[in-house]
Order: C-alpha cells, then structure tokens, then sequence
C-alpha cells in the first residue's frame, strides 16, 4: 500500500501541529485536546500537547498534572521551555499554561510568537503538536491556529456555539488568511444530529466566506466523560471501552490520515520550519 502524504512527512521528521478551537468556552474543547492527545499516544505517535488558554490554564487539572513551572516563568526567562515539559502515563509531553496570570492572558502577537519560536527550537522527534487554545477571539487563539497547519473547531449543539465558531471562522478567514477548517462536534446525541449541525454552519460559512469546512466526526454526549473529568483522567484512561473512547480513538485514526499543507504559507507558521526539518532529538522531560 503506498505511503500517504502525511506518511511520507512524518518519516522525514514532519510534525503535525493542529490548533484545537471553537470560538467559546463550554464547548469541551480542551477536553478534546487531552483525550485526542492520549489517543494518538497510545496509537504509537510521539505526541506534545500545548495549553494554549495561557492566563486560565486547564490542560494540567484535566490530566492530573502539578506543574511546578509554567509558561509564566518561561516568559519571565526563570526557565527554559524543555524544562517545564510533562509527562503523562500514557506518553503524551505536555506543556503547561499558568492559570490566574492576567499578563499571560495579554501577552499580544510578540510575546505569541515568541512561544511559537520556541517550540520550533524544542529538541524532541515530535510527530503532532495539539493546541488547545483559549476561548474567544483573543490575539493568543488567533496567532497559534494561524500558526497551525490543521485547524479544528469544536462544536456542539447549542445557538451561541454555531453562531461564536462562525465568528472566529470568519475572523481567521479575513484577518489571518486560514480558509480551510476541520469541524469535530462535541457531545452529539447521535451522528444525525452533528452532520446536520456542521451542514447549518457550512452552508451560512458558503454563503458569506470563501472558506472550505471538513466534517471531522463527531465524540458521542457520554455520561463517563463528566466521570472521568472529575476523576482528572482521560476518558480513554477511565473508560476504555465506552462510546466516547472508541470515538477518540476512530478521531486519532482519521487524523493520521490528514494531508499537511503542500507548500508554506509565509505566515506564523514560518516559525514551524525548525520543527519540520530538525534532525531527531532526546526531549528532557521533567517528571
């Protein structure tokens, strides 16, 4: 069987990076960051996870992590980048965010772009870089999934759901130039109701953007995934073998399979150039 494009990428040192988005908060974004994380992790991919909401973090209290550095003291230059990644059990590096900082929260396109370099310059053979960014349209949520060859927007049943993920559409299309988008929906009663769900966005995204939408799938409205976000486990870790674990792991299997960009886009991602073609390399990770 021949390699797909995506194959052939990562075989030459090629990482993946997709910015997990929506627009709002409520819509169990971050959620879908961590457990798609731990599903491609224990797929076999070398997998860095970033928190992107980086004034309110939550990545480490859904994990279960204590971090005891941050961002916050990689920007204030008390640490460097490598030395602030965790670890989860299942293999996924994980990058923390400082939670409670306003200063992070505002940190503008410079100090953006200035975390964005130095992932680019962290040493690891990383395959995908997840971003979980923050809610709304801060300048933070717009700089990482400009800089992100994926971009994936979670959304869920509700108006303000539909109308905000247009929004931050509409927003990324016209100002940053991001015209193609993945859309995963969250908490679906069944898989009816989300293809139906993504065809209302499409249709009004046809209408008014010159933007083209991808149905990503969808992750079930599962009682076990309130459980195991309680219990600060992955849905993948407590329930195996419940409908939402077997939905992330069908997720981790289809982005695998996603094409990365053909040729660069001259915009933030010029930053990932370092990731795309550096040779591989040990990550210390601090436990």
């Amino acid at each position: 069987m021949p390699h797909s494009h995506l194959e052939e990428r990562t075989a030459t040192g090629a990482v993946q990076a997709i910015a997990v988005t929506g627009g709002k908060g409520g819509t169990g974004k971050t959620t879908i960051a961590v457990n798609l994380a731990t599903a491609l992790a224990q797929a076999g991919r070398r997998v860095l996870l970033l928190d992107g909401d980086l004034g309110l973090a939550s990545v480490d209290v859904l994990l279960g992590l204590t971090p005891t550095h941050t961002l916050e003291q990689v920007v204030s230059g008390e640490a460097r980048l490598e030395e602030i990644v965790l670890r989860t059990a299942d293999g996924v590096s994980v990058i923390p965010a400082a939670s409670g900082i306003a200063r992070m929260a505002q940190l503008g396109t410079a100090g953006n772009a200035a975390i964005i370099r130095g992932l680019a310059a962290l040493p690891g053979n990383f395959e995908i870089l997840i971003v979980d960014t923050a809610p709304g349209l801060h300048a933070s949520v717009l700089d990482f999934c400009q800089a992100a060859q994926q971009q994936l927007i979670v959304l869920r049943n509700e108006p303000a759901s539909l109308t905000d993920a247009y929004a931050l559409i509409k927003v990324l299309s016209r100002e940053r130039q991001v015209n193609s988008f993945r859309v995963l929906v969250n908490m679906a009663r069944n898989g009816a109701e989300a293809q139906n769900l993504f065809l209302r966005l499409q249709r009004v995204t046809d209408r008014y953007l010159e933007v083209a939408l991808d149905y990503a799938g969808e992750i079930p409205d599962d009682a076990d995934v309130p459980q195991a976000v309680r219990a600060q486990r992955t849905v993948l870790s407590a329930y195996p073998a419940g409908p939402a674990a077997r939905a992330y792991r069908r997720l981790a299997q289809d982005v695998q399979r996603w094409s990365l960009p053909q040729q660069p886009s001259g915009r933030i991602e010029f930053f990932f150039e370092r990731l795309l073609t550096r040779p591989a390399a040990r990550l210390r990770v601090i436990k």
